[in-house]
This record gives C-alpha cells, structure tokens and sequence, in this order.
C-alpha cells in the first residue's frame, strides 16, 4: 500500500494558466493517452462505451444550486440531463452546497463535501471501472456507498436581488475522490458558468464525455473549454511520499494531479492544534469520534481531509464528512445522547453544534486560519460546562491521553521553519513525510506478521484445493512485536503494545485485515494455477476416464474465466500457457466432445 502522492508545490501552478515555451520538457515515464481524432474530426469512439460512459467514469453528474427566497436553497439544473438523483439526494446537496447562514463567505469559496448514496443503485459501468481500481491507491479508490460534491460557491453583493446578495453554487458530483483535481476543474469551468450560463455547462460535460477514462499511471489528457488538463493518476505502486509532476510544452496547459489530498497545507491546517499533531495521528488511527469546528466550510473541509489523510498509506475506513449540517439526513443518527458518538470525523460551522456535540470525546476548534497566531495549548476538558471558551478559543478539547511520548524535534523543526520563514511546499512536504513515516513504523510488524499467515508454496498441490490462510491471533501477533516491533524503525517511546490493541478492535484494521486477506487469497489462487500450468497434463489424462477429463477441462475454463475476471496476479504468460494445456486435452478427446468442449465458457 502506497501513500497518496503529490506536491504542494502542484498548489501554485494550479493558481493560474501558465504559457510555457516550445523546449522540450522531460515528462514522467507513465505512458500518455491522447483523444485519438477520426478523419471527420470525431474521436474514435470505443466500441465497448456508449454516448456518456467516458462521462460517468469521472462525474455521475453537475448541479446547479441557487437560493429561492420561498423554496431556500434549490437544485436549479442537473447535467446530463438524463442523470438520476433521489429526492433525499438532492436535498442533501441543496443544503452542503451553500456555506452555513452564520459563515459570511463573500466573493468565491471552494470546498468538499461526501454524503451517503441512496440504496438500490447499481453503476453500469461497475465491472469496466473495477480494473482501474485495482491498480489505484486504496486512499483513492472510487467511493462504493457515498458520493463526493466539490463546491463552487459565489456570493457577491447585488442590489437588484430581493435578498441582495447573488448566491449559487456549481458542484460537481463524484464517486471519486480526487478533491485536488475537480477542485482544479471547478476553477476552470465556474467562472466561466456564471459569466456565460447553461450554454457553457453543456460544453463542459460534452468535452469531459470526450476524455479517456481514469487510469493510474498513465498521463492523461483531458481537454476542458479551450484548456488542456494533463493528470496523472498516482498508482499502488508508486513509491511512498514521491511525487511525478507532468510538464508540458502545450500553450495554456493546466498541470494538475488526481489526488486527495497533497496539496492541502496542513500545516495550515494543523497550526491552531500545532502541538498536538501526534495526538490527532493516534486518534484518526483509532477510529475515535471527532468534531472539527472550523469558521468556514472551506477550512472544515480541508481539515477533515487532512486528518484522514495523515495515517496513509492506511485507508480511514470509518465515516468521515468535511462538511456536516443539521440538515443532514445522519444528523440525528450522529448526535444522538442515547448511545457512544460513532466512529466518524465530523467537519461542523455551525455555532450550534457546540452545544449539540458537547459530549463527543474529543472535538478540534479551529481559528481563522488566514488570521492565525500563536500555537495554542491543549485544553483537557473532561465536562465541556462552559461553551463559551469552547466556542471561541481553538485548540483540542479531549481527555484522550496518548498512547506514545510526544514527539518533540518535529514540533522544534516546524518550528523553526516559521522563524526561518521557509516555504509553506516544504513545511507541508516535512510534515507529510513525519506522518508517513509514523504510518509505516506502525503498519510494518502487522504487515510482516500476516505475510507468515501464508501457506507455504511446496504445500500448493495442483490437485487439491489452495490450501487456507492461517488465522489472525491477537496475542501471537503481540507475542512478534518484542523482536521485530515499530521500534525498528521510529524512535518514538511509549506503549506501542497498548496502541495495537486498541486498533485491533477499530474500523481501520477491520478494512485493512479484509483487504490484505483478499490480495493474500488472490494470491494463493495465482500460486496454485502457476502450479497446475507446471504439470504434465497428458500424463494425468492418461491415467483417467473420459468422464473425468472432461470434468477436469470444464474446471480448467472456469480456473481460466475466474483468473481474468479477477485479475489475478499471475507470472507473465500463464493464462495462455493454461489456454494451450485445455487445447491439448481438448484434443485428445472425440470429435463430438471437442466441439462441445470448444464453446467459450460462460463469464
């Protein structure tokens, strides 16, 4: 599992177009996908893809949201047209698509929200979408249950509105969770939607139905409105906490990169819980229930991203909303008294919600981020009685007492990157590698222990089923870390051995166990048709009835149909050694078996 790639440095080009001259620029080795043009001008289309697929493989859809002074905040256009939201759907995007009533958010303001997909529908692009998946980081893996809404909210004086003020928002609805990316493409498409209208949407979505579909590790060209997007895709493969910047000798070329979080400044981000950055990785890590109350939803959202980002390579698995309201479908089902907060990070503006979440275990308040001073002490505070200090002064507010010491020569080196005034790129690239390297320390001995779990390979028989994985024992796993534990690797003291145990019984190791026993069982299965491949196919015919070849080459053609379907990770050139060994037995049958035999088999 890799980390999520990227440069802050991505942030500053992204700011404006940049003109770049005709030299030529080395680009990464990632192979390039262009729109491939026909003779008439038209690209050629895949035969596989129907009108709006390309689409659909990016956004399911655009909406349009404006305030009505009888209705409030309303969906005013959905595009395509034929997209389908549910009434709940829309509302939900009516009201996280508008900053809260008490955030004055004047002028243009970009953020992120996530919100639960309704029940009952299925992708039809499900399938053809799972094999890009594969081969992307499980940080950026496309969302099953809730879909993303990036934000772009104008608000800006004008007399001749009732409520004088124009308020609207274009969003963009997603199952993907690239927020540096369509935040890059909102900037592009918005201004141009409120100068221009509907026309200029249309154009939009036709030239994004014209992009090739989402693939990591290839670069990408994606053509917007007369300016070209050139992105890559960070890979599973990639080398953790690197970044491949894509330069270009295009006129008006946009670089940018599909990733979740890189270029969010979490040193920004952090700076008013400065000193408490390792408490917050242990929390995140633990799947614990936290509120960020933040000013804006900008600042809400781009906090709650930076702290689920900071345990990847990890993927957060719990709930986590960058944006939350008390319109929210799960309001009630998440402030409820009558039972524990869920595990679920909370991104909250309203005033309101500190009185309605005052007993969630740990709450994060964060100042004006633009206007931030010094860093401010942790506030242990086991009753939260008086709201007013809790709804004025930023700091973390939690009786949560850390697992490891304190890690004091990070907070001495962000520190004096402040008084030496070096570059926000570099303070956040620090930061980020402090936080990656924790992950790791910590996720090496799980790793390396559920890596013994596997059979071993001379126990594969050809002829038997895989044998089964070994089970996960908590206290085996314990018995490992005195000899090959994070002490190997970080330099940090405390009770790692308590902190274990406490995410074994988490979410996050919950999610992670499920995925690293799937590509484990994959495995095994790859081991054991490697196997079969090896053996002498004709000999063990030999020694067998008709009937039993027959069955042995019908178990053969599904071996080979799950293999491709699955994709296992096979050595190259397996599939078509097992294809020509079902030929050869094929063969040795009679006629009129051979021609039943040959039929494809039924994916």
């Amino acid at each position: 599992m890799m980390a999520l790639q990227g440069s802050e440095e991505i942030e500053e080009q992204l700011a404006e177009p940049e003109e770049v001259g005709d030299e030529d620029v080395s680009i990464s080795p990632a192979e390039e996908i262009t729109l491939t043009v026909g003779p008439g001008g038209e690209e050629d289309t895949d035969p596989l893809l129907l009108p709006w697929d390309r689409f659909s493989a990016w956004l399911h859809c655009i909406c349009v949201v404006g305030f009505d002074l009888e209705l409030g905040q309303a969906v005013e256009v959905i595009y395509p047209h034929h997209s389908k939201l549910s009434e709940k759907e829309k509302t939900s995007i009516c009201y996280l698509s508008f900053p809260d009533s008490n955030s004055g958010c004047l002028g243009d303001t970009q953020f992120c929200f996530r919100f639960r997909q309704a029940s009952g529908r299925k992708s039809s692009l499900g399938c053809f979408l799972d094999q890009f998946d594969r081969d992307a980081p499980v940080c950026l893996k496309r969302d099953q249950g809730h879909y993303y809404g990036y934000v772009y909210f104008r608000q800006v004086r004008d007399k001749s509105l009732k409520r004088g003020y124009f308020q609207k928002s274009l969003v963009l609805i997603s199952k993907l969770p690239y927020v540096t990316f369509f935040h890059s493409l909102l900037k592009l498409v918005a201004p141009e939607y409120f100068e221009k209208q509907e026309p200029c949407l249309e154009a939009a979505c036709n030239d994004i139905d014209r992009w090739p579909t989402p693939h990591p590790g290839k670069i990408l060209v994606l053509p917007i409105m007369g300016t070209v997007m050139k992105v890559r895709i960070p890979t599973c493969y990639d080398k953790p906490g690197t970044s491949q910047l894509v330069q270009s000798t295009q006129v008006r070329m946009r670089i940018a990169v599909a990733d979740t979080v890189p270029s969010l400044p979490l040193c920004r981000c952090f700076h008013p819980v400065f000193f408490h950055i390792q408490m917050l990785w242990e929390l995140v890590l633990l799947g614990e229930a936290l509120v960020v109350m933040a000013p804006s939803p900008a600042e809400s959202s781009d906090t709650v991203l930076a702290l689920v980002s900071c345990i990847s390579p990890l993927r957060y698995c719990s709930d986590f909303r960058p944006y939350f309201t008390i319109h929210d479908n799960e309001f009630k089902e998440y402030t409820t008294r009558t039972q524990a907060p869920p595990s679920v990070i909370l991104g909250v503006t309203n005033p309101f919600f500190a009185k309605t979440l005052q007993h969630w275990p740990h709450i994060i308040r964060i100042g004006d981020m633009k206007q931030a001073g010094e860093t401010v002490k942790q506030m242990k505070v086991k009753k939260l009685k008086n709201l007013k200090t809790l709804d004025s002064k930023p700091g973390v507010y939690s009786a949560y007492k850390p697992f490891l010491n304190k890690d004091e020569d990070i907070i001495k080196q962000l520190q004096k990157g402040v008084q030496q005034k070096r570059p926000s790129a570099a303070q956040n690239a620090i930061l980020r590698r402090y936080f990656l390297e924790l992950t790791q320390s910590f996720i090496i001995p799980l790793e390396r222990y559920v890596a013994s779990l596997m059979p071993l390979q001379k126990n594969i028989s050809p002829w038997k089923s895989p044998p089964q994985l070994r089970p996960f024992l908590q206290e085996d796993f314990m018995k490992t870390l005195e000899k090959a534990g994070p002490q190997l690797t970080s330099p940090l003291k405390g009770d790692w051995m308590g902190l274990y145990r406490q995410f074994l019984r988490c979410p996050n190791f919950d999610g992670w166990f499920r995925n690293r026993r799937r590509e484990m069982m994959k495995k095994l299965e790859a081991l054991h048709l490697e196997a079969v491949c090896e053996e002498d196919l004709q000999v063990r015919v030999q020694q067998h009835t008709e009937v039993e070849t027959v069955d042995l080459v019908l178990k053969l053609k599904d071996k080979l149909t799950q293999a491709e379907r699955e994709q296992l990770p096979l050595r190259p050139g397996t599939l078509t050694k097992l294809q020509a060994h079902i030929d050869s037995v094929i063969l040795s049958l009679p006629d009129d078996l051979q021609g039943i035999l040959h039929k494809p088999s039924t994916p």
